[in-house]
């Protein structure tokens, strides 16, 4: 995996701020009822693109949030350029995706439960 440079994680950081006070004002227009936590923010060595990594909670189907969000791409991205435009030559392309770290925390976390709750069974291969 290759490093990002100072400059765009600053930069990823300033777009993880604004757009999660843009979600917070705005995403119950598109989005009643469902809170959208963004959760990373990677963004491309030229600025040009963010990826943003999006969770969501109390809405009902992740992938049909997601498909609304991306359908107001160009929404955020105009109230995002207005709160950074000052501090960017360019605004990024928005790329949206969903985080499914805490799903993957989860099954893991499910697999030792199951791991530990197991019987052990004597270690038959040692010689006594």
């Amino acid at each position: 995996m290759i490093m990002e440079s100072k400059r765009q994680q600053k930069f990823a950081g300033v777009i993880q701020q604004d757009l999660a006070a843009i979600f917070q004002r705005e995403g119950m227009h598109f989005l009643p009822n469902t809170l959208v936590t963004i959760t990373k923010v990677r963004v491309t060595p030229d600025l040009a693109i963010a990826r943003v990594f999006l969770s969501f909670f109390n809405g009902a189907d992740d992938q049909q949030s997601l498909q609304t969000v991306k359908s107001h791409a160009s929404e955020i991205r105009y109230k995002l350029g207005a709160r950074i435009k000052d501090q960017v030559r360019i605004i990024p392309q928005l790329e949206f995706f969903i985080d499914d770290t805490s799903d993957y925390v989860e099954r893991m976390d499910k697999i030792f439960d199951k791991i530990s709750k197991e019987d052990r069974q004597p270690d038959t291969t040692s010689e006594s």
